[in-house]
């Protein structure tokens, strides 16, 4: 009998790969644990999904090593990464994928190894008397290889003159083999500087006296680059005190420094409110029975949802169990962050992708080795190693950001309610402006519904005033960047020394450029949308897939000179901001000025001690931010969402009005929002105004219901995508006939039509929409279509199914 283990790799196939355990590896190799194994001509990294004994396993190929001496994933995870799999159809070496730390100790790379074939050959070349150049230089590769053992990297081999070029040509005569091989990289060190206790800085020199005044404060060893800075001494003052045995330095494995968050953010109060007390002993009752439960906490901006989670998650700590809090943005992952340290200390982790991969895989193996309790973080959070889970929050549940775009394409709300179901944990969905699909739940007593409906201290709700576009430019006859009222607005505010926030959730200069002779816009050559025009670059890009190009002089089309700059960007919004209050301190917080985590940080840093007057930027300045300084709220181009072709439109249009009207008036003094829009008479955008989100809710859920879109049905979309147009309507009408085989009385499919973004990434593309009343009938449809797919050769990556979709372009 044969031991073996069931692996799953990282490729787009939707099955696991069985190996033989060697005996050497047989009590390390256990479920969960992350391995290296031979596939095809490559080594590979996977994860141990089970075990089992098998009869014959000769034609079975070794695990090469095991790299964890503890399971990577514990038991829950594992189960978890295969509903995700079968959920949302996704090959489970991908959904493994991204559940996994990043292999940082491990490098793969390709070895060149010299066959039998070779060998002969590089005999029958030395015995020439005069080869020629080539045979000279097939000679010396192959005689470099058998010195080094017969194999080489792929480094060495680009060091040699025309290395890769032989290879090739000695690879297609069978005298060399690629094998892909995995490598221990060696741990990235630095140097740190510790004070020795007994030690005392010398009275009359200040360098000494900074030097041990930053290491105090900062109350252990810190690196030698962070210290010359923080002291502001040179490197020659910290080599005299290691000579005179003042300070020890040591080398220790890297670390980054952690992102500083200090702003005027106030620190939660202790004291909770009787709607907050209330909500508080609802979650306690659910903790302490110690199985799942679902609640929905429904609070308008400003009702405390925070210091709930914060109250929920010291509740969990103190039953001895874990928690999870997931947030929809990067941004509020350092905030909500640094209010977890400054509760519970150093039993917090933040997960994010903005963390490189050794600071990543270091606060993963915190986490698995049970130094925190608490995680913090963005959707791929939700798949923390915590064991004894017993609380998972989902802030902001509604935000799309939750949704993965990629394989594979799961929701991290759903799959945080999956976590906490597997784990016997609460599950604390949390947000003013829930789904219609969460709130729905709630309704139908799916979800405990808690409410929080009004705000800290019982301060007012913001006053909105709605600034009609099409008066606006009846009274101005110009079109600006901003109305009128948003303008006079902003001015009070600067005359009175308060803050404001202006949101125009579209990035660069302008939307578009179109020529005035023949009507064109200059598209991406890579998709079928037109370029934005950056200025400060100078550039027009595509945000899809990253073109650019430069700004033409005159129309590609038809040569005419008269090109004209459609709609205004976040970038001219600020730079007309500057012209019209050249006094005032502006800042753009967007993607364009925010290329790294730190500047989150740094921006919100400054506005929050009120070193910004006025902040413009898109969608980020809207989420869960609590400036107590703000006091308008300024929205230009609010309907700017409800031209697009997608059934969430209006609802997408309502939550983001509401969630940036938010962020005004959450201090002493009133707030004041002006949303500025062509269509004021919207439901959408008066109902945003009023704040008023149950009238909404059963608005829309009228027109859901008609239209049979969710919550009454499931969806699912299958894309079809290929770099020729007729390969891809080839497929699409594959497909089609496939489906009109399967008569399912509860399934509806509409399609196959074109995209709304026909081309994308040199890619056209075909969907089909597909709406069931039976979530089960639905996914078996798709696998047998997934079957029929392989069956006539169509190719996996050019299927794209999307379960619970929540971008239909």
């Amino acid at each position: 009998m044969v031991h073996t283990c069931e692996v799953a790799l990282p490729l787009p196939l939707r099955t696991t790969f069985t190996y033989q355990v060697p005996d050497a590896l047989d009590d390390s190799t256990m479920t969960g644990v992350r391995v290296v194994v031979p596939f095809r001509n490559r080594a590979m990294l996977g994860v141990v999904l089970g075990r089992s004994n098998s009869a014959n396993g000769a034609s079975l190929k070794n695990v090469t090593e095991v790299l964890d001496s503890v399971p990577a994933l514990t038991p829950c995870l594992v189960e978890l990464g295969r509903w995700i799999s079968n959920y949302y159809l996704a090959p489970i070496g991908e959904t493994f994928r991204v559940m996994l730390p990043p292999a940082v100790e491990v490098q793969f790379e390709r070895e060149w190894q010299i066959s039998e074939a070779g060998q002969a050959r590089l005999q029958e070349l030395q015995s020439l008397a005069t080869p020629s150049e080539a045979e000279s230089a097939d000679r010396a590769l192959l005689q470099l290889m058998t010195a080094r053992g017969g194999a080489v990297s792929e480094e060495i081999l680009r060091s040699v003159r025309g290395g890769p070029a032989l290879a090739s040509r000695l690879l297609r005569r069978n005298e060399l083999v690629v094998r892909g091989a995995g490598r221990h990289r060696s741990l990235r060190m630095q140097r740190t500087v510790v004070w020795k206790d007994q030690a005392l800085p010398a009275q009359f020199r200040p360098a000494e006296q900074r030097i041990h005044r930053a290491l105090a404060e900062n109350a252990g060893p810190l690196p030698v680059i962070s210290l010359l800075k923080v002291a502001d001494v040179s490197r020659s003052v910290v080599q005299r005190l290691v000579k005179e045995a003042k300070l020890v330095i040591t080398e220790k494995p890297w670390t980054s420094e952690p992102v500083s968050f200090a702003t005027d953010l106030l620190p939660p109060v202790n004291q909770l409110n009787a709607e907050q007390a209330r909500v508080m002993e609802a979650i306690g009752v659910r903790l302490q029975a110690g199985t799942f439960h679902a609640a929905l906490l429904h609070g308008v901006t400003g009702s405390g949802k925070t210091e709930v989670y914060l109250r929920a998650v010291e509740a969990t700590l103190a039953l001895g169990r874990t928690a999870i809090i997931l947030v929809p943005e990067i941004a509020l992952t350092v905030w909500i962050g640094e209010l977890c340290r400054a509760r519970f200390g150093s039993t917090i982790a933040v997960l994010h992708s903005g963390l490189s991969e050794q600071e990543r895989a270091r606060e993963w193996w915190r986490v698995r080795r049970h130094e925190a309790r608490v995680v913090v973080g963005t959707r791929s959070a939700v798949f923390a190693p915590l064991e004894n889970v017993g609380l998972v929050v989902v802030d902001e549940e509604q935000e799309s950001s939750y949704k993965q775009e990629e394989a594979p394409r799961y929701h991290g709300r759903d799959v945080a309610l999956v976590r906490a179901k597997l784990e016997g944990a609460v599950a604390l969905l949390g947000s003013a402006t829930p789904s219609l699909e969460s709130y729905q739940r709630a309704r139908e007593g799916k979800y405990e519904l808690l409410s929080l409906q009004s705000r800290v201290a019982n301060r007012p709700m913001a006053a909105v005033q709605i600034s009609d576009l099409r008066e606006d430019f009846r009274r101005t006859h110009k079109t600006a960047p901003i109305s009128n009222d948003l303008r006079e607005g902003i001015a009070r505010e600067l005359e009175s020394g308060r803050q404001s926030i202006v949101l125009i959730n579209r990035r660069g200069y302008s939307w578009f450029v179109l020529c005035r002779s023949c009507g064109a816009t200059i598209s991406c050559e890579n998709c079928s949308i037109a370029l934005t025009y950056h200025k400060k670059r100078e550039r027009l890009a595509c945000h899809y897939c990253g073109f650019a190009r430069g700004v033409p002089r005159a129309c590609p089309k038809c040569n005419s000179e008269h090109l004209f700059f459609v709609g205004a960007g976040a970038e001219q919004v600020e730079e007309h901001l500057r012209a019209l209050f050249p006094h005032a301190r502006i800042a753009r917080l967007d993607r364009d000025t925010v290329r790294h985590r730190r500047a989150f940080g740094q921006v919100l840093n400054a506005f929050g001690a009120g070193k910004i007057d006025i902040l413009v930027g898109t969608q980020i300045v809207a989420k869960g931010h609590d400036f107590h300084g703000v006091t308008l709220v300024g929205v230009a181009s609010a309907d700017a969402q409800l031209g697009l072709p997608d059934f969430r439109a209006a609802e997408r249009t309502f939550q983001l009005l509401t969630q940036v009207a938010g962020r005004a008036g959450r201090g002493v003094l009133l707030g004041q929002v002006i949303v500025e829009s062509y269509h004021p008479e919207h439901y959408a955008i008066q109902m945003a105004a009023s704040q008023d989100y149950i009238s909404f809710f059963e608005k829309e859920l009228h027109f859901r219901r008609l239209m049979h879109y969710p919550p009454f049905v499931s969806l699912a979309s299958l894309l079809v995508r290929g770099a020729k147009l007729e390969k891809a309507i080839h497929w699409s009408r594959q497909i089609k006939t496939f489906f009109e085989s399967q008569k399912v009385a509860e399934i509806r499919i509409l399609g196959p039509a074109a995209a709304p973004l026909a081309r994308l990434k040199r890619e056209y593309r075909f969907h089909f929409l597909l709406k069931s009343t039976r979530r089960a009938a639905l996914n078996r449809l798709l696998n047998k279509c997934l079957l029929y797919c392989a069956e006539k050769e169509i190719p996996d990556r050019s299927i794209l199914i999307d379960v619970d979709p929540i971008n239909l372009l």
